[in-house]
């Protein structure tokens, strides 16, 4: 006889009265169940639980507020914090990481991408694998938490960004959002460092040393992308490339590896002029994890055009604010940098 077990989080698994179900699934009983079980749902259980882990171990105990402890011998968090922080029930979310024949509801889901701090295309791929529907597509669980964005804008006149290991931009300040174009016009799928590199014009326009920057950019995702060979939008954002920019196609096929490049970097800005500016990196997490970059000045020069920049990049941000105060009621307010 098969009973279905129910846990608290929305979790159900299938076992039997003759005795514990195991990891392979549930058994009848004239014995181990194979035409019932199709290989492609044991394959993408197994990429759920090779996902889940590959996120759990990325995260640190100090980036969601827990004590790292002295004996942690677990690479990023503890199957039980993830839970705690999801307040889900700790043995469902060991099944899943176990790859056990279980359904999980979208609200336990949901928490999971939450407690994992998940981007959109993570949480995205986190429900396909699961085989459920977003109850909320698009949720932005990038981990840019307060005390990220308030050192974006303690920054300030200095540009920063936070970007992860596939070029996208979470988040960035005043002055980021008009170095090399304007970000708040842009729609939030073109927001990607790499896909400006190498299609927006004035992006472009802005990077002295262009061809050296784009073909570092190639590398870093060509290696980064490794950890990600299947998750689709890692491929989409390839594939997106690949059929947009021929420069990209031609320093794709070179298989370049990462070669050492200044940390000095020349920009043009059609209103303040040139700009030299040192880049620096602060990883958030485990490299190669979401990472803040700064621009400090080079020269006095180029300090006093990052503060005009800054005053401009201010002053649109204001306006752009009041417009959202005075749209009309159901019109989308206008997207504004931290």
């Amino acid at each position: 006889m098969t009973q279905t077990a129910t846990g608290p989080d929305g979790a159900t698994a299938a076992r039997h009265a003759s005795g514990p179900r195991h990891a392979s699934g549930p058994r009848d009983a004239s014995g181990p169940r194979h035409a019932t079980a199709p290989r492609d749902d044991a394959a993408r259980r197994d990429e759920l639980a090779a996902f889940l882990r590959s996120r759990r171990e990325r995260i640190t105990p100090e980036q969601v507020g827990l004590p790292r402890g002295a004996r942690r011998r677990t690479p990023g968090l503890r199957r039980e914090e993830v839970a705690h922080l999801g307040a889900v029930g700790v043995t469902w979310y060991t099944w899943l990481e176990q790859a056990r024949d279980i359904h999980v509801s979208p609200q336990v889901l949901d928490a999971v991408a939450r407690a994992l701090l998940l981007d959109r295309a993570e949480r995205s791929h986190l429900f396909a694998l699961a085989g459920a529907i977003d109850p909320t597509p698009g949720t932005v669980c990038t981990g840019v938490t307060r005390e990220l964005r308030q050192m974006l804008r303690q920054l300030e006149p200095f540009p920063a960004v936070l970007q992860n290991s596939r070029f996208d931009i979470l988040a960035y300040n005043a002055t980021y959002g008009r170095l090399m174009c304007d970000l708040d016009a842009l729609p939030e799928e073109d927001r990607n460092c790499m896909w400006l590199a190498f299609t927006h014009p004035e992006w472009r326009a802005s990077v002295v040393d262009l061809d050296g920057t784009m073909r570092v950019m190639a590398a870093k995702f060509r290696a980064s992308m490794a950890e990600h060979v299947a998750e689709p939008a890692w491929k989409a954002l390839l594939a997106r490339l690949t059929e947009a920019s021929s420069e990209f196609r031609e320093i794709w096929a070179q298989h370049e590896v990462l070669r050492p490049m200044s940390s000095v970097k020349l920009f043009r800005h059609p209103r303040v002029g040139g700009l030299q500016l040192s880049a620096t990196s602060l990883w958030t997490g485990p490299n190669p994890g979401p990472k803040l970059l700064s621009y400090t000045p080079v020269d006095e020069v180029t300090r006093e055009r990052l503060e005009r920049l800054a005053a401009e990049a201010s002053s649109r941000s204001a306006e752009s604010a009041r417009s959202a105060e005075s749209a009309e009621p159901g019109e989308p307010p206008r997207l504004v940098t931290v």
